[in-house]
């Protein structure tokens, strides 16, 4: 089953939403916001999105900036962060099967469904 990890507030998520209502497939919804992901399940998106942790930051957030901007964090930390503060994680990621994107553009979406 499609599974979007979704945050209503952000219009890209809510773009992305609609791309999946219109498409007529079932899929999951996931509030990461209120059901963080633990760190075997955000490791295997990052995995399936063929990246690494650090380009799922989003960097802009101010608890990026005050908290670890400027360090060298390695992998493990940056997705300890991410747990910590789920706000951090890049969104829509919207995952069929084996392939995942994240949906910026929420056209990106489109490719796997």
């Amino acid at each position: 089953m499609i599974k979007i990890y979704h945050n209503n507030r952000c219009s890209k998520s809510r773009c992305g939403l609609e791309i999946l209502e219109k498409s007529g497939k079932e899929f999951q919804i996931i509030k990461y916001l209120e059901n963080v992901p633990d760190k075997k399940e955000l490791t295997n998106i990052i995995k399936l999105l063929k990246i690494e942790p650090i380009d799922l930051v989003r960097k802009n957030e101010a608890v990026w900036k005050s908290d670890y901007k400027g360090k060298d964090l390695s992998n493990e930390e940056t997705i300890v962060a991410m747990i910590k503060n789920p706000k951090l994680i890049e969104r829509p990621i919207i995952i069929n099967g084996n392939s995942a994107v994240i949906g910026r553009p929420p056209e990106k979406i489109l490719e796997i469904i």
